[in-house]
């Protein structure tokens, strides 16, 4: 196992989507949707247990969510927890992470992942991680996972890719264009071109070379951690940390450089990726019945004349529906969410209507 070699899970959102399950004081990558007995985050860190050392992997976090990883991971150290004082996009949370690793050790190359993401194949997945690890420690270069996709799906972002490929590694094309969730007939259209792939959200490069990219495309955020590098990994680190977050921008790693920098490839991969954004998501992975109902669990939910539901609720909950058909019902400490699958991108607006008249009360 390669000791150059780090990982850094960024586990900071709130999941609001997946209200009520997923709430503010226990959002969706510490939650074991499938009843597996693993959270995401669980899932998130044991996959990298296999690419690097145990020591070389960092998660970054809102800091109210600290003692919720020291639960569900009790191997981690508090070195190894980055508390973030406040949400700041993703940009600032893979800065924070890269220079803190980079004062480890200036030779890392460095995997940064979402830890509620899903993976089917765990050997190709492994096989992708390391093909591109190593191409970015022998390369300034900035790799992103693309996932060949299966269908026109409107609700993951795309890499269109150039015939150009990295001197090193054929597989690894130049990217072209970065392009937000399309509408359907602009995805149509990709999936036609055959040069699209999904954006997965997982970037490798060498510690230089993303610390290199910041310093040309953010200069002013590289300047903030770069003026307290002394501090990361001491008892210093906190109140360095608190006072530089004040400072950042919010925005993604995509829009700051991603989509700035001249020297970004893809590697295309196909290892049953899943990007858990909403409970169709779910419901697409969950096994289902004849009528294509989708229980988790399954102990005591009763259905009658219903199919193409997805039905998520604790197990000592009766629950029978009747006549009921493509609808997600959701409940959660007496907090019930019932609507159309079709309609479910409406959740996050209704969370944030609920927020706006009962505060935090209910999220």
């Amino acid at each position: 196992m390669n000791k150059d070699f780090y990982a850094l899970i960024m586990a900071g959102g709130v999941g609001s989507r997946f209200w009520p399950v997923s709430r503010t004081e226990h959002p969706k990558q510490f939650i074991d949707f499938f009843g597996v007995g693993k959270t995401l985050i669980q899932s998130t860190y044991e996959r990298f247990l296999s690419i690097c050392p145990p020591e070389n992997i960092f998660i970054v976090t809102n800091e109210i969510y600290s003692d919720l990883i020291k639960n569900q991971i009790p191997d981690i150290t508090d070195n190894q927890i980055l508390a973030e004082p406040l949400l700041r996009n993703t940009a600032p949370c893979i800065a924070y992470g890269c220079m803190k690793i980079t004062e480890l050790n200036p030779d890392a190359t460095i995997v940064v992942a979402p830890s509620d993401h899903t993976i089917a194949d765990l050997p190709g997945f492994n096989t992708s991680i390391e093909q591109a690890l190593k191409a970015a420690s022998e390369n300034d270069c900035l790799v992103t996972l693309g996932i060949k996709p299966n269908r026109p799906d409107t609700g993951y972002g795309y890499i269109q890719h150039t015939d150009h490929v990295l001197n090193t590694d054929k597989d690894l094309h130049k990217v072209k264009t970065f392009t937000e969730k399309p509408n359907l007939e602009l995805a149509k259209s990709f999936i036609q071109s055959g040069d699209f792939l999904w954006n997965a959200g997982i970037f490798i490069w060498s510690a230089k070379a993303i610390l290199k990219a910041f310093q040309k495309h953010l200069p002013d955020m590289y300047e903030i951690f770069n003026s307290g590098k002394n501090d990361l990994n001491t008892n210093r680190e906190k109140a360095f940390i608190n006072n530089a977050y004040f400072q950042c921008t919010n925005i993604s790693i995509d829009f700051g450089i991603m989509e700035k920098a001249n020297n970004v490839y893809v590697l295309p991969a196909d290892f049953g990726w899943s990007d858990l954004g909403t409970w169709a998501s779910i419901y697409e992975m969950t096994e289902k019945d004849y009528v294509g109902n989708a229980v988790i669990p399954s102990e005591q939910v009763i259905m009658f004349d219903s199919s193409n539901c997805m039905v998520n609720v604790p197990k000592d909950k009766l629950v029978i529906l009747n006549g009921l058909h493509d609808f997600i019902v959701v409940e959660n400490n007496n907090m019930l969410l019932i609507c159309p699958r079709d309609e479910e991108q409406r959740v996050k607006e209704f969370v944030a209507e609920v927020k706006s008249r009962f505060g935090n009360k209910f999220i």
